[in-house]
Parts: structure tokens; C-alpha cells; sequence
């Protein structure tokens, strides 16, 4: 005998997707312009027939995901992706891509990626709606293993095992230096050379062991006297001769926000580059849009080195 699979439908697991994305039953019916009760009875049905809680429901805090609410969340996002390039081909568009993706992108690399990425496939993508999320290392991973995102651009920091990864570019490490420091006569500088000085630590998750570590194997521990998360705040707390700092990503000025000015030299040790990495879910079937955002990436990333250096070698 053939037993009866749950009668789930799709309206039942688009809002169950709304919800589980804004941890919330009151913001997913907002978003859906339908009735509060609407949502939840949907949920509430759909728990019932597939046979396990898919949420916690703390009335102070909203909605928690369960474990098993987080891996069926992954897999109806790849899903309800999937259905629409299937109903895309039905109606004669399947080479046309077009719908919605998120990505992520690490932070400190949406400056000098996102705004050339973003004009390249609304140019070669027109139907395609891009909505992006500016992340630090740590949660760009969580994002892709949790499927709130398909596809991140980001350096090759903290991804873990499962995530596959297609370098598109080599970001070497340089030193920044105030204006009239010491070594700003040279063209390279010895990371040793810079041993008991001040540093300004650009204070991301995993960027910041990187940077340490680079300091450390070169004899040079670094002695840290400010540090800021934002790669800006870092450039001009140097210009201001607070100390010198490491970054992978070289503007194509010198200048700061604040009208002051920074000496950029390459390092003349032998030290690791930070790839720049596009990286999805190993185990997530990939579709049309996450292709075209990675094909996109690896020419605009050509495009930029080409033109002026930018993002590496």
C-alpha cells in the first residue's frame, strides 16, 4: 500500500520561508500583506503535516527556529528557487534569469565589488532582483549555511567544510603608513621594521587573526594602540600618525574621508594573499541566478584588475 504524503502547499511553505526569514508571524503577514492569523494557521498546518515543531514560540521574543525548522528551511528555500526556473522554462524563459537572490558579501569588500557587480547584472540581467547583505566573515557563513543566502562574494576566511569555493582573485597584504613615517621612503616594506610600533588594527573576526598572525611569523608581534571595524575609521586614524596598519584592498586614492592622507607600500616579505573567493553550499543545488551572480563576479573582477590593479592579482 502507498501511504498518502502530507497535502503541503505552496502557499503554506512561502509563508512558513516569510516567517522563519523575520523570526516573526506579525512581520511575515506585514510583508505579505495578508492577515496575521493567516500566517500562522498556515505554519501551524504545515508543522501537522510534515510532524514536527518547526518553530519555538517565545511571546516576548518572537519565533526560534528549531533544528529541524533550520534544515527544512534550507531545503524549501532550494526548493521554492528550483520551482521557479522550472516554471521560467515552462513559459519559454529558460535562459532568461530573472527573480529574486540574496547574496552576501563581506564588508570590507562591498566598496570595491558590489556597485560594478550590481551595474553588471542589472545590465546582462535585467529581470533579476539582487538584494545583497553586508556581512563579516563569520556571518557570511552562517548566512549560507542557514540558506538565507544562495551565493556570497567574500574573502576565503572562516567558510568551514561543505562550502564550495571558486577564487576569482588574490588580494595581497600592504602596509599603510602616516605621511612622513619613516619608512615611506622605501618601496617595500620589512613587516620587523615595524616591530614595538603602534598599530591600528582593523578588528573584524578572522581578519584580525590573519593580520596578527602575518606580524607574528615575521618577528614582529604587533603592538596594538587602536583598532575600529570599519576599513575607513583605520585609514584615517593613520593618516593621523596613530600608527601604522595592514589592509588587503587598496582604494584608488590615498586620500581619507577626513582630507588627511595615507602612504600605501607593499611588503617585502614572503606572506600570504587573502583570496577572493565566490562560495555556495556544496550540498544546495545551485540555480540559474546563483550562476549568473558567479559569472558576473569573475568578470567584473577581470574588468577591474585590468583597468587599474584593483582587488589584487
Amino acid at each position: 500500500m502507498v501511504s498518502r504524503q502530507p497535502d503541503v502547499t505552496l502557499t503554506q511553505l512561502r509563508y512558513f520561508v516569510q516567517a522563519a526569514s523575520l523570526l516573526s508571524m506579525t512581520k511575515a503577514a506585514e510583508e505579505l500583506r495578508v492577515a496575521q492569523s493567516a500566517v500562522s494557521t498556515a505554519v501551524a498546518q504545515l508543522e501537522k503535516q510534515v510532524g514536527t515543531p518547526l518553530f519555538i514560540r517565545q511571546h516576548a521574543r518572537g519565533l526560534v527556529l528549531t533544528a529541524a525548522g533550520e534544515e527544512f528551511l534550507r531545503d524549501v528555500r532550494g526548493l521554492l528557487a528550483h520551482l521557479g526556473e522550472v516554471l521560467d522554462a515552462a513559459r519559454g524563459r529558460g535562459d532568461d534569469v530573472r527573480g529574486h537572490i540574496r547574496l552576501a558579501c563581506m564588508v570590507t569588500l562591498v566598496p570595491f565589488v558590489m556597485p560594478e557587480l550590481l551595474a553588471e547584472l542589472s545590465s546582462v540581467h535585467p529581470g533579476l532582483d539582487v538584494e545583497v547583505l553586508e556581512l563579516e566573515a563569520a556571518a557570511v557563513s552562517n548566512a549560507l549555511r542557514s540558506g538565507t543566502v544562495e551565493v556570497a562574494v567574500t574573502y576565503d576566511l572562516g567558510l568551514g567544510q561543505g562550502v564550495v569555493r571558486e577564487v576569482i582573485a588574490e588580494a595581497p597584504p600592504y602596509v599603510i603608513l602616516p605621511p612622513g613615517h619613516r619608512l615611506a621612503a622605501l618601496p617595500e616594506v620589512r613587516l620587523r621594521d615595524l616591530a614595538e610600533e603602534p598599530m591600528v588594527l582593523l578588528d573584524l573576526p578572522h581578519s584580525r587573526e590573519y593580520f596578527r598572525e602575518l606580524l607574528a611569523a615575521a618577528g614582529a608581534p604587533p603592538r596594538i594602540a587602536y583598532r575600529s571595524h570599519n576599513v575607513e575609521a583605520v585609514r584615517g586614524m593613520v593618516a593621523q600618525g596613530l600608527g601604522f596598519s595592514l589592509l588587503n584592498q587598496r582604494p584608488g586614492l590615498d586620500g581619507t574621508y577626513g582630507g588627511g592622507r595615507v602612504e600605501s607600500r607593499a611588503i617585502a616579505d614572503d606572506v600570504p594573499s587573502l583570496s577572493v573567493v565566490v562560495a555556495w553550499m556544496e550540498s544546495v543545488r545551485r540555480t540559474a541566478r546563483a550562476r549568473a551572480v558567479t559569472d558576473s563576479a569573475r568578470t567584473v573582477v577581470e574588468r577591474l584588475r585590468a583597468a587599474n590593479g584593483r582587488l589584487g592579482r
